[in-house]
């Protein structure tokens, strides 16, 4: 949390002087990684709480990559990150569990960036986490982050290596399971239990310094909740393989959303506003 903390100083400090769409930009070559470490108690069941996760031994989906989040900052405010981090909009999220983990295995987390990619609003960056156990690949999450800017191609964004897919989408009206009504401290409360403080998350003064009229959830939560409440169902969270969201508007807080599921597609709305869309695959 500590990195985390001071990545996100020295992102306000580096931003200023970087340029996305800058032509011949070039990714850093190198991985961050974190050796192989027990997982702390005390944080994952604090994010459990605050995410609604239940009644499992196994880790949640989600959190190999909020341990490996502060690995990506660290990689995307270096001074050789061709974009500026204040700005960056997480746009969607894959993730894969090759198999169960569990709060007692000892995780080695990787971190890398894969692919710099125009996008019709600007330039997108897809970043990679990946989990190890004893050198196996357990578990793996690739993201999208926008820098928007002026552009002419009209590109639309693809994640690296996977040119030919489009994003799901969720069939129309999806029928509602759940409506959560999102306190004004949700965001100090994932905040603390995470380590993202982002002040776009904490409070309405701070976010209105970055464009947004209240402060706003994390997306990683909404994403996070919704594998929570799928776990509701047969199988459990234990059940879900892999998970794709795409992020479509801010959550603001504090809020009523509405849960809506039928299938392996689900979506998170305010009234007749979207705000997430995603899929997720069960194991056989």
């Amino acid at each position: 949390m500590t990195s985390l903390s001071l990545s996100l100083a020295r992102g306000t400090l580096t931003s200023p002087f970087k340029r996305a769409g800058r032509p011949g930009a070039t990714l850093p070559a190198r991985h961050e990684v974190l050796p192989a470490h027990r997982i702390a108690p005390g944080p994952l069941a604090a994010y459990r709480e605050v995410c609604g996760f239940s009644g499992t031994s196994t880790l949640p989906l989600t959190y190999p990559h909020v341990l490996g989040f502060p690995l990506a900052m660290r990689l995307m405010t270096a001074r050789d990150f061709p974009l500026p981090v204040l700005g960056l909009v997480h746009t969607w999220i894959e993730i894969t569990a090759h198999r169960e983990t569990r709060p007692t295995d000892e995780l080695e987390l990787i971190v890398y960036a894969a692919g710099l990619n125009p996008h019709r609003r600007g330039t997108e960056v897809t970043m990679v986490t990946e989990a190890r156990i004893a050198g196996e690949l357990v578990w793996e999450s690739r993201s999208g982050y926008l820098a928007r800017h002026r552009t002419e191609t009209g590109a639309r964004s693809a994640p690296s290596g996977a040119a030919d897919r489009t994003a799901p989408s969720s069939p129309p009206g999806l029928p509602a399971v759940a409506e959560w009504r999102l306190p004004t401290d949700l965001g100090r409360r994932y905040g603390a239990a995470s380590g993202d403080r982002n002040p776009i998350h904490l409070h309405p003064l701070t976010a209105r310094l970055f464009g947004f009229p209240r402060h706003i959830a994390h997306g990683m939560w909404t994403v996070a909740r919704c594998l929570a409440e799928a776990g509701h169902g047969p199988g459990g969270t234990s059940g879900i393989r892999s998970v794709r969201a795409d992020f479509r508007a801010p959550v603001l807080l504090p809020s009523t959303v509405t849960y809506a599921t039928e299938g392996t597609a689900f979506e998170v709305r305010g009234g007749e506003r979207v705000h997430l869309t995603g899929t997720v695959t069960r194991s056989d």
